[in-house]
């Protein structure tokens, strides 16, 4: 689904920054946001300071990701093992980011400011500028993905600052719940964004690989349920394409 912004032809550098800000009030980005809310409860329960929790925010950024570093941290894993783990997870933004890129990138734009845009790549912003950036000149694109993703990323860091020395400890079943909103709203958005068959077929296929890949090899259940799940979603496109085709 393509969301059409408005005729702006005149639109100065700063209204289209303005106008990528404007990004955060959509679902996907207030629905992220509520999932942080449940994020600033586990870093307390963890045993990091707000500081600490602010500054895995913005470093960090990605979701899972941090939650696997709470995690790594809990569990007393070594620094070197944390990074690894991290790094690794991160590996699932480099499709996101070799296909946004060149979307983005304007007649002008250097590759610095590429490099930099790329931190704060994860599924919430693929998302948002894929669905949106057909509408935007190509020359301010840029701008519009900057003032959403900067903006996004700093108004979230703030947020796990605050709420972690406001909000209680949250009961586990709340943090559950709110931390799930994130994997719930990720999902819909994949299968929304999926431009044919095929990528649609990834999704069910992922997770019907899943039970037995956690049952085969313990700890390994998500890279094998991925391969899996992508040759068969392959596969079964490719089928589906022939026999429309033959039809």
């Amino acid at each position: 689904m393509t969301t059409h912004l408005p005729a702006v032809s005149e639109r100065s550098d700063l209204g289209w920054i303005a106008l990528g800000m404007k990004g955060i009030l959509s679902p996907p980005a207030l629905i992220l946001t509520t999932a942080f809310f449940g994020f600033a409860g586990l870093c307390r329960e963890a045993g990091i300071s707000w500081q600490e929790a602010g500054f895995m925010t913005a470093v960090v950024w990605a979701l899972p990701a941090k939650i696997i570093l709470l995690g790594a941290i809990t569990a007393g894993t070594s620094l070197p093992a944390a990074a690894f783990a991290v790094a690794l997870s991160s590996l699932r933004m480099t499709p996101m980011v070799v296909a946004l890129m060149p979307e983005i990138r304007g007649p002008k734009t250097k590759v610095p400011t590429l490099l930099f845009l790329s931190h704060f790549v994860a599924i919430t912003a693929w998302v948002f500028a894929m669905e949106r950036m057909g509408d935007v000149p190509r020359d301010k694109r840029t701008l519009y993905f900057g003032g959403f993703a900067v903006t996004l990323t700093a108004m979230n860091t703030v947020l796990v600052a605050i709420v972690f020395n406001l909000m209680g400890q949250l009961p586990a079943l709340a943090t559950g719940a709110l931390a799930f909103l994130t994997p719930v709203y990720f999902f819909n958005s994949l299968y929304g964004s999926a431009r044919d068959a095929t990528g649609r077929l990834a999704l069910f296929c992922g997770m019907a690989a899943l039970p037995p890949a956690h049952w085969l090899s313990p700890g390994y259940e998500l890279l094998i349920a991925g391969i899996c799940g992508g040759l068969a979603a392959y596969v079964g496109g490719r089928l589906l394409k022939l026999r429309r085709g033959a039809a």
